[in-house]
Order: C-alpha cells, then sequence, then structure tokens
C-alpha cells in the first residue's frame, strides 16, 4: 500500500513513519547517476553496497576523471530539464537544490584541476585502491573471486593513477613535497612482502571459504597472482613519486585562498566567512579550554592542570581496558547500551540498525572510523579502530565520546535515519551525497548532545569528550590560519601561521601521542578544508536547531527536541547551506 505524503512533511518520520511516495521524473534522474557513478566508480559502488562493481576498479587515468565529469554535466542538464518541467514537491526542491549545489562543485573543482594533484596521507587514491578490501564480501567463493580480481586490476589502476600525476606535473599543478615523502612510506609499506595484501590472501577469512577443492585451488592461485600485483602496483607508485614527482612537488604546504575557498565549501556544502570562522575558532578554543579546565579541578583537586587529570585518570586501573579483544568488547557494549537507552526515548531507531559491529580495523594507522550499511542491509554498520603497533592500553575515558560520534546517535543513526526514508528518498539522496560538514558537524553535535542528556556526568569521560572538542576548534584555527596565511596570535608565534608554528600550536592542544598527532598534522597540511569541517558543521547545526526553537517558542510553542531531530536526519546528507534552508522552511 502505497501512502502519500503530505506538504511539509516529506521524509519527516515522526509525522509518517511508513511513508513512501511516488517516484518523480527528478528522482529518476537522481538514481539513474547513482547507477552511472557505480559503473564509473566502482569504488563507490562497494562502499554504498551496490551490487555486481565489486570486482571492478575506475579509471584513474586523465580519461576517467573526464569520463565522470562528462556524467556530471549531464545530470546537471538532467536535473535542470526535470525541475523546469513539472512542479516540484517537498523532496524534490531538496534534491533539486542539493544537486546543483553538489554537482555543480564537483564539476568546478575537476575543471580547477584538483584530480591533477590528488595525493594527501588519508583520503587519496592511494588508500582508496586498498581501503576498499576491507568493505568487500568474503563469505562466498565468488566473493573472493571478486577479490582476486581487483587485486589483480591494481597495476591498471595505478597506472592510471600515475598518469593523472603526470598530467599534473606537465600543467605545474603538483602536491606539495610533505605529502608525496608520506605517500611514498605508504607505498613502499604496501609493496612489501609481507604487507596488507600478502595477509588477506593467507588470512582466516579466506582459509574459511577456500577449501581443497579444485575450484578453490584456482581462486587461491588467482589471489596469490593478485596479491603480487598488488604489491607490484605500490612498488611501482612509490618509485614514481619517489624519481618524478618528489623533485617537483610544491615546497609549500599552504594551498592558498583560491583552492581553499573551493575546498571549504565541498567540505560544508556552504561558503561561510573564512576571516570570521577563524576568529570564532580562536573564541570557541579557548572557551573549550576554560571548560576542560574547570572539569580538571573537579578530577583532581582545586589546582590541578589539565595534564594533572588526564594523568589521574591514566593512572585509574578501571578506566583502562588491555588489548584489542578487550577494547572491541568494550567499545560493542558501550555502543549497545546507548542503542537501548536512546531508542523510543530521543530517537526512533529502526529495528535492522539496532546492531552495530564494532571492529578492529586491519590497518595501523591509529584512525577511528565508521563505514555505513550495505543498502539492503546485508552489511551492517561499522565502527572500526585502527590500532598503531605497540599500542595495547585504551583509556575508555577518553573514548566512550568517540563511540557516541561514530555509533548511536552519531553516525550509525544519521545514516540509519536515512536508509529508513527509502520510500521516500532517491538512491542519490540515500547513497550519493555525503557532505562532510553534515555528517562529521551531527557527529559532533551528537557528543554535546549527549553530555546534556546526561550520558557523560562522568568528570572523566566528559573530559574526554572535552578533549575530542579541544582537538576540532583547534583544527579550525590550523587549517584556515595556515592554508590562508593568517595572523597567529602573539602567544603562538606571532606573525604569519606557518607548518612550523602549528605543530607546536597542534602539540599544545591535543592530548594524544606524538605518532598521531604527527599523522594528524600531515592529515590536516594534505587535506585542506576537511578538519575544519567537522567543528563549523557543529557550529551550523547548533545554529539551525537554535532557530527553530526560537521559531516555535515565537509562536507560543513548545520546541520538540526529537521532533527536530527527525525531520533533520530524515532528509539525509546534504550540503549545510540546504539543511538550514530547509530547517528554516520547516520551522
Amino acid at each position: 500500500m502505497t501512502t502519500a505524503t503530505t506538504p511539509g512533511t516529506a521524509g519527516d518520520p515522526s509525522s509518517t513513519p511508513a511513508a513512501t511516495r511516488e517516484p518523480t521524473a527528478i528522482d529518476a534522474v537522481a538514481n539513474a547517476y547513482v547507477q552511472t557513478m557505480a559503473r564509473l566508480q566502482p569504488l563507490f559502488a562497494t562502499e554504498v553496497g551496490i551490487k555486481g562493481h565489486d570486482h571492478e576498479l575506475p579509471d584513474l587515468s586523465p580519461a576517467g576523471h573526464g569520463a565522470r565529469a562528462d556524467a556530471t554535466r549531464a545530470a546537471l542538464r538532467d536535473v535542470e530539464a526535470a525541475a523546469a518541467a513539472a512542479p516540484l514537491d517537498d523532496v524534490d526542491r531538496v534534491t533539486v537544490a542539493a544537486m546543483r549545489e553538489r554537482l555543480g562543485l564537483d564539476l568546478e573543482k575537476h575543471e580547477a584541476g584538483d584530480d591533477l594533484s590528488d595525493l594527501n596521507v588519508i583520503a587519496s587514491p592511494l588508500q582508496a585502491l586498498r581501503d576498499v578490501l576491507d568493505l568487500m564480501p568474503t563469505g562466498t567463493i565468488e566473493d573472493w573471486e571478486n577479490v582476486g580480481a581487483r587485486l589483480n586490476g591494481l597495476p591498471g589502476a595505478m597506472a592510471g593513477y600515475v598518469e593523472t600525476l603526470r598530467a599534473g606535473i606537465a600543467s605545474g599543478n603538483v602536491p606539495a613535497v610533505r605529502q608525496v615523502r608520506e605517500g611514498i612510506d605508504q607505498a613502499r609499506e604496501l609493496a612489501g612482502d609481507e604487507s596488507f595484501f600478502t595477509a588477506l590472501v593467507h588470512g582466516k577469512e579466506a582459509d574459511a571459504v577456500l577449501d581443497e577443492s579444485a575450484a578453490c585451488s584456482l581462486v587461491r592461485r588467482d589471489l596469490e597472482l593478485g596479491a603480487t600485483a598488488a604489491r607490484e602496483a605500490y612498488a611501482t607508485l612509490a618509485d614514481f613519486l619517489e624519481s618524478e614527482l618528489a623533485p617537483v612537488a610544491r615546497a609549500e604546504d599552504a594551498v592558498g585562498r583560491e583552492r581553499y575557498a573551493r575546498d571549504s565549501r565541498y567540505f560544508l556544502g556552504a561558503a561561510v566567512d573564512l576571516e570570521e570562522t577563524y576568529r570564532w575558532g580562536l573564541e570557541e578554543l579557548a572557551r573549550v579550554v576554560a571548560e576542560q579546565e574547570a572539569v580538571a579541578r573537579e578530577i583532581a583537586g582545586p589546582d590541578a592542570t589539565v595534564a594533572d587529570a588526564v594523568e589521574t585518570l591514566d593512572a585509574d586501573p578501571a578506566r583502562i581496558v588491555r588489548g584489542t579483544d578487550a577494547l572491541r568488547a568494550w567499545m560493542q557494549e558501550t555502543s549497545d547500551a546507548a542503542v537501548e537507552a536512546l531508542n523510543g526515548t530521543q530517537f526512533d531507531i529502526p529495528e535492522a540498525l539496532r546492531t552495530l559491529e564494532c571492529r578492529i580495523a586491519p590497518t595501523q594507522t591509529g584512525g577511528i572510523y565508521y563505514t555505513p550499511p550495505s543498502d539492503d542491509l546485508s552489511r551492517p554498520g561499522r565502527m572500526w579502530w585502527s590500532v598503531p603497533p605497540g599500542v595495547t592500553e585504551f583509556g575508555t575515558w577518553r573514548e566512550k565520546t568517540t563511540v557516541y560520534h561514530e555509533g548511536v546517535p552519531g553516525h550509525h543513526l544519521q545514516f540509519g535515519q536515512a536508509a529508513a526514508q527509502r520510500g521516500v528518498l532517491n538512491d542519490w539522496r540515500r547513497l550519493g551525497c555525503w557532505v562532510s560538514g553534515h555528517g562529521e558537524g551531527w557527529a559532533l553535535y551528537a557528543e554535546r548532545l549527549m553530555e546534556h542528556l546526561g550520558y557523560l556526568d562522568d568528570p572523566g569521560d566528559r573530559l574526554g569528550m572535552l578533549d575530542g572538542q579541544r582537538m576540532r576548534a583547534a583544527r579550525v584555527v590550523f587549517d584556515l590560519g595556515v592554508h590562508l596565511g593568517l595572523p597567529a596570535p602573539a602567544e603562538w608565534g606571532g606573525g604569519t601561521w606557518d607548518a612550523d608554528k602549528a605543530w607546536t600550536f597542534l602539540k599544545s592542544n591535543v592530548n594524544m601521542p606524538e605518532g598521531f598527532i604527527r599523522f594528524e598534522y600531515n592529515r590536516y597540511l594534505g587535506w585542506p578544508g576537511q578538519a575544519p569541517s567537522y567543528k563549523i558543521g557543529q557550529r551550523l547545526w547548533e545554529e539551525a536547531r537554535d532557530a527553530s526553537k526560537s521559531a516555535a517558542e515565537a509562536r507560543g510553542e513548545e520546541f520538540d527536541l526529537k521532533r527536530f531531530h527527525s525531520r533533520a536526519l530524515a532528509l539525509g546528507s546534504v550540503p549545510l547551506s540546504v539543511l538550514t534552508d530547509e530547517l528554516a522552511r520547516q520551522a
């Protein structure tokens, strides 16, 4: 049975829990674009669970980038034509606005040549070609055949990537030498005989599926050849980076105003006043530090510093778990408890999404991240912890807020609420649109929400939350300061921000092992605009909530926070400019 939504409630599960709508011409364009992108960018297909592409790799050459740009340009034309041909309902209005912003900016970045210098320490083809293997199904022989096909296809994909970076050299559009050097180290590690690829094809997951039959023997042989091909592909990349790209790479880390403004819009889905945001970042950092210092005195006495409180918490055996098995179990227990407590009280969580798998990642970079469920929910949402080598003890006081950030009410709830709108939102809205400022901003908003709901009343857990908030505020200052060459406060050296001043600043504001801080430092320098999108996104989410609350109070109504969250999350991931416009319309 189809239930039509009424104006003003489209995509609002609090008003129409089982709402569906007849697909429109706009939906048809959006759905077709997702299928095109799945074909042209198979890594995306695997990430979101679109079947039929797990054996494929993208064309990373200039021609491949051109083909994707042509498809984006055609989709944008089709959106405009469909929007002009018929009235738009509430859902279509949001889709059109979001696609105009996202697809238009994708083309802007392509035409500016951003593809040609796509190399950094965390989110470039160097990492993506390996990381996608973590998301691939491995439960059947066919699954392992797909793994083998991808491994054996890596030399071709890597050749295309190198061709694009060579085109960047020819045009003078090159990454910073710091990113190239880090890329060389990462590629050399993946090229080693005992690299991830070797472990993958000889691991327990493969052994659990591939028996001693003739058919499985052929698959095992293909996997062995694939692991060798993958290692050789990364060795080729490392040689190219070292011999060709490093000698001509950009000496300066800063990307400058033009590139930074474009990247900031890309990660936020909104244009912000960069100088005002930088000043706000300094103010927000000072505010969080003052809050943190007050909590530190609760923990370790009236004269205690933050460092004293950290020492006290780290010495408390009740706040330490030892070993990755215990860490995973603690993550799972904490996540499960949050889901049980919040479901039906603060949020309505679909039954299929009340399970979040907590896993230890096969990598060792130090990051903690979330991967969403596949569209058909056959692959669950997962929280991953990439534990650095030699790290065996983990302070739970630091990380309870991280579980809320990655799980519920953070990313897992965010993706889950959008997935629950399958009958309302088209494929692009549910699967194809990811905006960092929206998603990561919500996750930081979720951390503060859990504090306000009483789940971080323990001073240690609250200090851990503030520790993360401080780091995210510092990133606003760091990122805008360095990449735009803004004035540095006297306490951080005065003059103009540069990488050396930023290192001292970061070490003073991030309470983590130096190896982790170094990775983050290199990440911010090589991925402009992304790191600040968390805290700026949180700011825009909070402003949208406060505006909705003010509108309700002006009407003499009590503000319904649960309903606000339902309406907002039901929109799916959209540019923050679209989010704020739509929530203002609904307020």
